[in-house]
């Protein structure tokens, strides 16, 4: 392995595993609680932002999943947090998550203390109560839960980052419903995908298929969103000074967005052809250090995981059009965040409504997600009625 190889396993490793108007009113909260809140001035909004906090060493003060008002910024409570799950079997390194067709909350159990500890965790996707082992450990090989992404066919992408030597670097899919393994989707090796921590964030695209960014070979990777066949390198190593990407994302004009965590950047490639458009966020922008999870929020703007591993993180806010810094979304500290990975906004949430007293009129419905808790309060149900 050359030494440029070994640097870059290192890195990859560091980088996700370790990277005027008045605000809604905060009360304290528990975990797994919305806190009581007064909504005023008009940046306030019923969608939320989700960041998966990870820190190491794990376990830390701070590490799980917390929620924040996606007009303001406000801190609203940790939906999980790390140490929950089943008993002898906690949850540990929270770094990411993703809500099921369900609406439940599935989290990766990266850093359990053996392997058939890590899997994939199930949580209530309102209350953030622990439901099940949605994955088992060691379930179809798997070894080191990372990235997880419902795909278009409704089965869950689990991104493993374990050694070559076990089986990892790989993407496995298990059934959407059952958790049950179905196959390794795209094998280790495949398009380079051959060292520990790859692959990191991956997606499917509009065209269907699924694009990987892979940190020990510099490049983004293209696989069939059918087979999982590796396709080509769509952005190859180096265009636009692409080095060590992490974090990407498809922006609302279609185009891709890389973060270069080597370099602090924020690179936009044409999301059919993998041709370098711009750096559409420069070097250190607004104090970006290490990006690593990506997401255009409701208003269009990007937001973006600067990870930074002295444990400072922050979630930074630039202009979706061009780029600009607009702020620190959620500063340092806010709410614990220290080492932010994954960044996830939702915006609505589905619930089965039970009319108090007459269940038999239970309808599906879809609601903000921030007054979600009331509802199940009342008695109604996460998801579609069945």
């Amino acid at each position: 392995m050359s030494r440029r190889s070994v640097s870059a396993v290192s890195f990859c490793l560091v980088t996700l595993l370790v990277a005027c108007g008045t605000e809604r009113q905060q009360l304290p909260s528990d975990v797994g609680q919305l806190s009581a809140s007064a909504t005023q001035g008009s940046q306030a909004t019923e969608a939320a932002l989700l960041v998966g906090n990870l820190t190491n060493p794990a376990p830390r003060a701070g590490n799980g999943i917390l929620r924040y008002n996606a007009g303001t910024g406000a801190f609203v409570d940790a939906i999980i947090l790390e140490g929950s799950g089943p008993a002898g079997n906690p949850l540990l390194g929270p770094c990411c998550m993703v809500f099921g067709p369900d609406e439940n909350l599935y989290v990766s159990n990266l850093f359990g203390a053996a392997l058939t500890d890590r899997g994939v965790f199930r949580y209530n996707g309102v209350t953030g109560e622990f439901m099940d082992v949605f994955v088992p450990g060691n379930s179809g090989g798997l070894r080191r839960p990372l990235v997880l992404v419902f795909g278009p066919d409704g089965n869950l992408y689990v991104g493993d980052v374990g050694n070559v030597a076990q089986g990892g670097s790989a993407i496995r899919r298990y059934d959407g419903h059952t958790g049950a393994f179905i196959d390794v989707f795209v094998a280790s090796g495949a398009g380079g995908l051959t060292q520990p921590g790859d692959p990191q964030f991956f997606v499917f695209a509009p065209d269907g298929n699924l694009y990987v960014a892979s940190q020990a070979t510099h490049r983004i990777l293209r696989f069939s969103g059918i087979t999982g066949a590796f396709m080509d390198a769509l952005v190859p190593a180096g265009s636009g000074g692409l080095d060590a990407p992490s974090g990407l994302t498809f922006g609302p004009d279609g185009n891709l967005y890389v973060g270069s965590t080597t370099r602090n950047t924020i690179l936009r490639f044409d999301g059919t052809s993998g041709a370098f458009i711009d750096v559409f966020v420069s070097a250190s922008s607004g104090g970006l250090t290490v990006p690593v999870g990506l997401a255009f929020g409701p208003d269009g703007d990007l937001y973006v995981a600067s990870a930074e591993n002295n444990g400072n993180g922050s979630v930074l806010r630039y202009d979706g059009h061009t780029g600009e810094f607009l702020g620190a979304f959620v500063p340092t500290g806010t709410g614990g965040i220290s080492g932010p990975r994954a960044l996830l906004f939702k915006e609505k949430m589905t619930i089965c409504h039970r009319p108090p007293g007459n269940p038999a009129k239970a309808k599906t419905i879809s609601i903000g997600y921030l007054s979600a808790p009331d509802h199940v309060a009342h008695g109604d149900l996460v998801g579609a009625c069945q």
